[in-house]
C-alpha cells in the first residue's frame, strides 16, 4: 500500500467504470459525500488485456491515457452534480477489487454499483466481502425516504445499526430497525424453549431490539425510529421492509465458506434499492464512521 492511500484525508471512494450503469452511483457517492462534508477520490482500473508477462510500452500508454481521460470525464461529471469539495483520481493497473480494497483502508467508507442478480458467485461480491470500510452498493430508482437496517440480536450487528441510524439522520430520512427472529437453528439450546410460545418469544426479542434502539433514541432526537421484532425468518422479515426502503443496511454476518452470509448476499443480488454492508467481524479496530461530529447539532 502506497502513502496516497493511507491518507488520513477525509474522503469517500468511489469505483468509477464509466458506463451509464455507474451513474446512480456515482450520484449516491457525491450525495454522501456533501452530506459528510467530504472530499471524493474516484478509483479507475484499467484492465491489461495480453497474457501476463506480454510488454508493449505503446499500448500500455494508449491504455492508460484513455484511463485517464474517463477519469477526466467522470470528475467532470461529479462536479457537475454538486459535488462540495475537491475530487482526486486514481487510475490502477488490475483487478478493479484488489484496487479498491487497498484504497478502502484509508476512505470513511466505499460506494460502487450494484451487482447484477447474474453476478452470484463472481468478483462483484468480494469487495463487500472483504472490505474493511462501509460499502455501499447503489441502485438506479426512485429512493424512498426509509432506511431499513437488519439485525440479529448479537453485538455483531452494533456497527451496522449505526451506520443505518447516522444514513438517516444525515439525509433526514426515517429509520426501520428489522429483526427476523424465527430462526431457531441459530440460538443457544437454553432459548429453544422460546419457540414453544410465541408471545414469549416476540416479548423477549423486543425487549432485546429496544436495548439496542434505546441508545439511538438519545443520540438523535429528531430522527423517528421504528423497531420491529417479527416472527419470520430473518431473510423473509427484511425482503418485505425493504420494498419501502430507499437503503437497506446489513452487517456482515457470514462465515469461512460464505463471508457476507446468506442473508446480505441475497439481498444485494435481488434487492431493488440500494444495499449497504457494514463490516463488524473484519474491521472492529477500524474507526467508527458514526462520529458524531459529521451529524448536524440537531440530531445528536
Amino acid at each position: 500500500m502506497n502513502g496516497e492511500e493511507r491518507t488520513r484525508w477525509p474522503h469517500v471512494l468511489f469505483g468509477f467504470d464509466g458506463t451509464a450503469e455507474n451513474e446512480a452511483a456515482l450520484r449516491w457517492a457525491v450525495e454522501e459525500a456533501r452530506l459528510r462534508g467530504m472530499g471524493l477520490v474516484m478509483c479507475h482500473c484499467w484492465h491489461w488485456p495480453y497474457p501476463a508477462g506480454h510488454t508493449d510500452p505503446d499500448i500500455e500508454a494508449i491504455m492508460r491515457r484513455a484511463g485517464e481521460n474517463l477519469l477526466d470525464s467522470g470528475v467532470r461529471r461529479a462536479y457537475e452534480l454538486g459535488v462540495p469539495g475537491a475530487v482526486r483520481r486514481r487510475l490502477r493497473r488490475g483487478p478493479a477489487i484488489e484496487a479498491l480494497l487497498r484504497a478502502s483502508a484509508g476512505a470513511e467508507l466505499v460506494v460502487v454499483g450494484a451487482p447484477e442478480e447474474s453476478a452470484e458467485g463472481s468478483a462483484a461480491l468480494e469487495l463487500p466481502a472483504r472490505s474493511p470500510r462501509p460499502v455501499i452498493a447503489a441502485r438506479e430508482g426512485a429512493a424512498p425516504r426509509l432506511v431499513v437496517v437488519g439485525v440479529d440480536g448479537s453485538p455483531g450487528c452494533a456497527p451496522a445499526l449505526g451506520f443505518a441510524a447516522q444514513e438517516a439522520a444525515l439525509r433526514g430520512w426515517d429509520l426501520h430497525v428489522v429483526h427476523g427472529c424465527w430462526e431457531p437453528g441459530a440460538v443457544v439450546e437454553y432459548e429453544l424453549a422460546l419457540f414453544h410460545d410465541r408471545d414469549l418469544l416476540e416479548r423477549t426479542r423486543a425487549a432485546e431490539l429496544e436495548q439496542a434502539v434505546g441508545p439511538l433514541r438519545v443520540r438523535y432526537p429528531d430522527l423517528r425510529i421504528e423497531a420491529s421484532p417479527l416472527l419470520e425468518r430473518p431473510f423473509d422479515a427484511l425482503w418485505e421492509a425493504a420494498k419501502d426502503a430507499g437503503l437497506v443496511v446489513l452487517g456482515d454476518r457470514g462465515t469461512g465458506f460464505d463471508p457476507l452470509g446468506a442473508t446480505a448476499t441475497a439481498m444485494l443480488l435481488r434487492a431493488r434499492c440500494t444495499v449497504a454492508i457494514v463490516p463488524g467481524r473484519r474491521s472492529r479496530e477500524a474507526r467508527t464512521v458514526a462520529s458524531d461530529r459529521r451529524v448536524p447539532a440537531r440530531q445528536r
